[in-house]
């Protein structure tokens, strides 16, 4: 009976990592720019000598889903989203350089140039500082202009860049952040293609009704593999109520 329990019992405990992470592209549905984790199950055969007679099943992650939200207007001025493939630049809490679609921008207290969580957005020579102003607009080029606090708008003045990039998508990973990287650890180009269109925000990827889906799919999964382990169970105690009888 233990290869039945095992099996059974491997299969619920990696149904509940998928749900874990089915269940986090949907708390992220509403989150911009958001990319959803894309997991599968594969069978795994236990290593070792005998017969190969068990097969456990695995869930791993796949990769990202790269294909791009929907983009909302908005009409804020600090509200960006790339437009096609690309990424902004963000100094992430490691001090080292991270992607994100996600362009709901902010200036803080400091006249730092930040995402929505606090990052500093990095443009060609580090994080962003900008001066006091009067209005403050970002070009499709990721440049930054203001017009400074008392003049008009003939003084329009570039106090810097975003950096923008565009690194091929199967060469980059996904921190526990939710920040993208290089997966061999170097700082991405600046791309001289990618574009922001400002006023306008790009909503999470994540399917919601696909995601309700799965989640009601993988509890029903998990019903049935407890199943099979009380199953197991009482087979085993049948077989020792046989044995004592006998």
């Amino acid at each position: 009976m233990d290869r039945l329990l095992y099996v059974a019992m491997s299969g619920a405990r990696e149904t509940l990592r998928a749900q874990a992470s089915n269940n986090h592209n949907l708390a992220n549905a509403s989150t911009t720019g958001f990319q959803a984790n894309m997991t599968a199950f594969r069978a795994q055969a236990v290593q070792g000598a005998g017969f190969d007679s068990r097969v456990y099943a695995l869930h791993s992650a796949t990769g990202i889903d790269h294909s791009v939200g929907t983009q909302q207007t908005t009409g804020r001025d600090l509200d960006v989203a790339m437009q096609g493939s690309g990424f902004l630049t963000v100094q992430a809490p490691d001090g080292r350089e991270a992607y994100t679609r996600a362009g709901n921008l902010r200036v803080d207290a400091q006249g730092q140039l930040t995402t929505a969580t606090g990052m500093p957005v990095l443009g060609d020579n580090g994080p962003i500082s900008v001066p006091p102003n009067t209005a403050l607009l970002v070009g499709g080029d990721g440049t930054l202009s203001i017009i400074p606090q008392g003049s008009g708008p003939e003084t329009k003045a570039v106090v810097g860049r975003i950096k923008l990039v565009d690194p091929p998508v199967d060469q980059m990973v996904k921190g526990n952040d939710g920040l993208l990287r290089l997966a061999d650890g170097t700082d991405a180009p600046v791309s001289a293609s990618a574009r922001l269109a400002s006023g306008v925000l790009e909503s999470s990827n994540v399917n919601i009704a696909t995601a309700m889906v799965n989640m009601i799919e993988l509890a029903r999964r998990f019903d049935l593999q407890v199943k099979a382990m009380r199953t197991a169970e009482d087979d085993a105690a049948a077989a020792s109520q046989l044995l004592r009888n006998g």
